[in-house]
């Protein structure tokens, strides 16, 4: 399982990879470097993936410089973290929490 502690470590040590899915959502969301430091800093894991290819990865959930809450889903592998997307979360999609995915009914 990851921990957000190591996320922490190795994205403060500069051991970050930005993947291109990473770099044209943030640019479409409007989602800057510093919002995604400040989240990572306060963030917190919601969700593990630990088969997702080609690094587990995980969901967290922290907060902009602005208190903005902000989803951000990040690999860990090979001593790198992976920054795969970021997204402000969907109120129609999240509980109030921001933790909890709604329940779609059918």
């Amino acid at each position: 399982m990851i921990d957000i502690n190591e996320i922490i470590v190795l994205y403060d040590s500069g051991a970050a990879t930005l993947t291109q899915h990473f770099l044209d959502s943030i640019g479409k969301r409007g989602i800057i470097f510093d919002d995604i430091e400040s989240a990572i800093s306060s963030g917190e894991i919601i969700e593990q993936y630990p088969n997702d290819y080609p690094h587990p990865s995980a969901l967290i959930l922290g907060y902009t410089n602005n208190k903005t809450p902000l989803h951000a889903v990040i690999g860990v592998g090979g001593r790198f973290v992976w920054l795969i997307t970021a997204y402000f979360p969907d109120p129609e999609k999240w509980e109030s929490d921001l933790k909890t995915r709604k329940v779609v009914s059918q």
